[in-house]
């Protein structure tokens, strides 16, 4: 019968690292568990004996390369000698894998550098802009083709993000520009009771929310709720690579996505605008009559009579553009998605700050002209 001797634990060598004639000389063996006690805080040198080195992992690799990128930053060319061609490729793959040295900080930047920076990010700007323009020349041509041609127009897709865009919107909208026709009364009501001039609040209400601020603060509410929610949806088909494979099947993005959303935001933007107005109206009506006792039917009276109607068809003028700004801007912002998330939650953002800036922008031109021609 043949017998088996018991097999033995191989017992490892306490690691030594000495600096001796310019050269570092390891001995023992460098593992994982064994090299704690070095230290490895010693002076470059150039050469790396690891001839005594009797057993080596990964950790012990990192020693050795970790000496070498020393003796690299003290300007030194370093050999490793000794080591067997396992040793050798053990070392040479964790030289490959491990991370870059930290670099220096970056210099102070001249002034020179931040001219540089603006006019980069001028001409970025002026760039993108002028991609933004010719994307709605692209968008209202589609839309006009669509006028002309209504057999081609996507009825389904346009009442979906009608309800999307304008029903499903009522109910924050209405909130919200009531909360402003009571805070406009409220705070209209103590400055006005100072002159005894309370009832002039009605006046105040009617022309700040039916003129300016029923539709633009509809248009931002709408700007980042919907206009995201346009850059979120085109984005992510981006992403997946949808939107190409609707230009391999011969179908335009811009007839099947943007316009439907462009057109049903044109057509509800009206729609919330008036309401906000009659909410706003409605919130300032039931303020003045807590805060000033003036009635339901003072507060009617005076709003018919002393309110023209042009007020009402300045506010209503003005939303139709505000929707094509939302509109573009966030089907554009989509359009310009990589394939990454960060991207896409990039470009939301930037589509939502944009679309508010663009259309208070609008509203202080719209401002200007109608001041110009006294309306």
């Amino acid at each position: 019968m043949e017998s088996f001797a018991p097999q033995t634990t191989q017992k490892t060598t306490r690691p030594q690292l000495t600096l001796a004639d310019g050269s570092f000389v390891l001995e023992g063996d460098f593992l994982m568990g064994t090299i704690e006690s070095l230290n490895l805080q010693q002076d470059a040198a150039e050469k790396i004996d690891i001839s005594r080195v009797g057993q080596l992992d990964t950790a012990g690799a990192w020693v050795v390369v970790t000496l070498e990128r020393r003796a690299q930053a003290a300007g030194l060319i370093p050999q490793i000698i000794g080591a067997t061609s396992l040793q050798s490729d053990l070392i040479a793959t964790l030289r490959r894998n491990m991370p870059d040295a930290d670099v220096s900080p970056p210099p102070t930047p001249t002034i020179a550098d931040r001219l540089e920076q603006i006019g980069r990010r001028t001409v970025a700007g002026l760039r993108s802009t002028m991609e933004m323009v010719g994307f709605l020349g692209r968008v209202v041509a589609t839309i006009i083709g669509l006028l002309l041609r209504p057999q081609r127009i996507r009825w389904t897709a346009i009442v979906h993000h009608m309800q999307q865009v304008g029903l499903n919107a009522v109910p924050i909208v209405s909130l919200m520009a009531f909360l402003i026709g009571v805070v406009l009364a409220f705070q209209g009501a103590a400055q006005l009771r100072q002159f005894g001039a309370e009832v002039f609040v009605v006046d105040l209400i009617a022309i700040s929310i039916l003129r300016e601020l029923g539709i633009l603060l509809t248009a931002i509410i709408v700007a980042g709720r919907s206009g995201s929610a346009f850059t979120a949806a085109i984005g992510s088909m981006k992403m997946r690579e949808e939107i190409d494979a609707m230009r391999t099947l011969g179908l335009d993005p811009i007839e099947v996505l943007v316009a439907p959303r462009v057109i049903a935001l044109i057509l509800m933007l009206p729609v919330l605008g008036v309401i906000a107005n009659f909410a706003g109206l409605f919130g300032g009506a039931l303020m003045s009559w807590i805060e000033l006792g003036v009635s339901p039917g003072v507060f009617q009276s005076r709003l018919i009579s002393n309110t023209d109607v042009s007020h009402f068809g300045v506010g209503l003028i003005k939303a139709p553009f505000f929707a094509l700004i939302i509109g573009i801007v966030g089907c554009y912002e989509g359009m310009q998605v990589k394939g990454d998330a960060e991207s896409l939650g990039s470009l939301t953002s930037t589509s939502v700050v944009l679309s508010i800036f663009l259309v208070i922008t609008a509203d202080a031109l719209f401002s200007i002209f109608f001041a110009i021609l006294g309306v």
